[in-house]
């Protein structure tokens, strides 16, 4: 296993949660690295990306609220989400996009 998500639960809207994503060394040196996320019923979609240069992209839902990071030296990825609201629930998905592997996921829940 390469990915390995952590973070998700269930919160209130308005809330917050960290997602944790921790990757070999490898795979982190070498790729940019995202997080996506699949609600029920709906396709997948990228939530943010970061590069091997820093930079970051987000989605249009998520500018603002959301602040992907990653800690080079402990290999792992974060997605700090705040003023979370209901369309924020999905299966949220490490991965490193361009070599196609991807972590097992981890839920998160928010209630109005």
């Amino acid at each position: 296993v390469q990915l390995v998500e952590s973070g998700g639960g269930a919160v209130q809207a308005g809330g917050s949660l960290r997602l944790s994503c921790a990757a070999s060394g490898s795979i982190f040196r070498n790729n940019a690295m995202g997080w996506y996320r699949q609600a029920l019923g709906k396709e997948r979609e990228l939530v943010a990306v970061i590069l091997t240069s820093g930079s970051t992209h987000y989605a249009d839902s998520v500018k603002g609220r959301f602040t992907i990071s990653r800690d080079t030296t402990a290999h792992t990825l974060y997605l700090e989400m705040n003023t979370l609201r209901p369309e924020d629930t999905a299966m949220y998905y490490c991965a490193a996009p361009y070599s196609d592997i991807w972590g097992q996921g981890t839920q998160v829940t928010v209630s109005s």
